[in-house]
């Protein structure tokens, strides 16, 4: 994909056009690209990572602080520490496709780089502070809330979702075990089917590209099934 094209799909993707493109071409230039095509330091998304960290920041308390008029500091920065943690980032750049559009030197693209949660992370703040520089700080704060702070609940749900439904199990007296029923593709770029199971009989299964990926989705799934039973059983009495 020319850097041309990339910039265009990714601007439809998130619903922003960018004055000056080069900027998003550096947001999603990863060192292991430049390092690779022997570009100054400074043309890989380290930088913007660093603004956009910043950014993130402050948007991100603002909401929390709005939110919560009576919570002490210490709770407002545990919360504010839930919303912008790597796992956190990572689902928020899955969920609009970041991983397609990073440039990547081909030993880090060939071992599974466009999935790992440090590098999507790193870029989802890099594309955050690249909007930031390119159209000021309210087309910023607009990218974080449609982009991260939306259904922010669900997302943190997603990444904590194997000790949420752990705590549920336990709390119905149950057994929880997970197994893994598929594996498949070459080494560098496997995909991983796992299984939930509760008392032996399985509640749900998703695929991901590592096994813990592969666990955490699938039990994220398992929690919706049984909020669904447990709206469906209320609705019944």
């Amino acid at each position: 994909m020319k850097n041309e094209e990339r910039v265009k799909q990714f601007e439809k993707r998130i619903g922003y056009q960018f004055e000056k493109p080069e900027i998003l071409v550096t947001a999603l230039t990863h060192s292991s690209y430049s390092n690779e095509k022997k570009l100054h330091k400074y043309e890989c998304n380290e930088r913007l990572e660093f603004l956009g960290d910043a950014v993130l920041e402050l948007v991100s308390s603002g909401r929390i602080f709005r939110e919560n008029p009576k919570k002490p500091e210490g709770d407002l920065t545990r919360i504010r520490a839930s919303y912008v943690c790597e796992p956190t980032l990572a689902l928020c750049a899955r969920e609009i496709g970041l991983g397609d559009f990073i440039l990547l030197g081909r030993g880090e693209d060939m071992t599974g780089g466009r999935d790992r949660d440090s590098i999507l992370s790193d870029a989802m703040e890099a594309t955050i502070g690249a909007v930031y520089l390119d159209g000021g700080f309210s087309c910023a704060e607009k990218y974080v809330e449609e982009f991260v702070l939306k259904d922010i609940e669900k997302k943190k749900l997603f990444y904590d979702s194997k000790t949420y439904l752990q705590e549920i199990v336990q709390r119905e007296h149950m057994e929880l075990e997970y197994v893994m029923l598929k594996e498949e593709g070459p080494d560098h770029n496997k995909t991983f089917l796992a299984g939930v199971f509760v008392d032996g009989k399985q509640l749900s299964s998703a695929s991901g590209r590592t096994k813990k990926k592969a666990e955490q989705a699938a039990a994220y799934q398992a929690i919706l099934l049984l909020e669904a039973k447990d709206q469906t059983l209320g609705m019944e009495q």
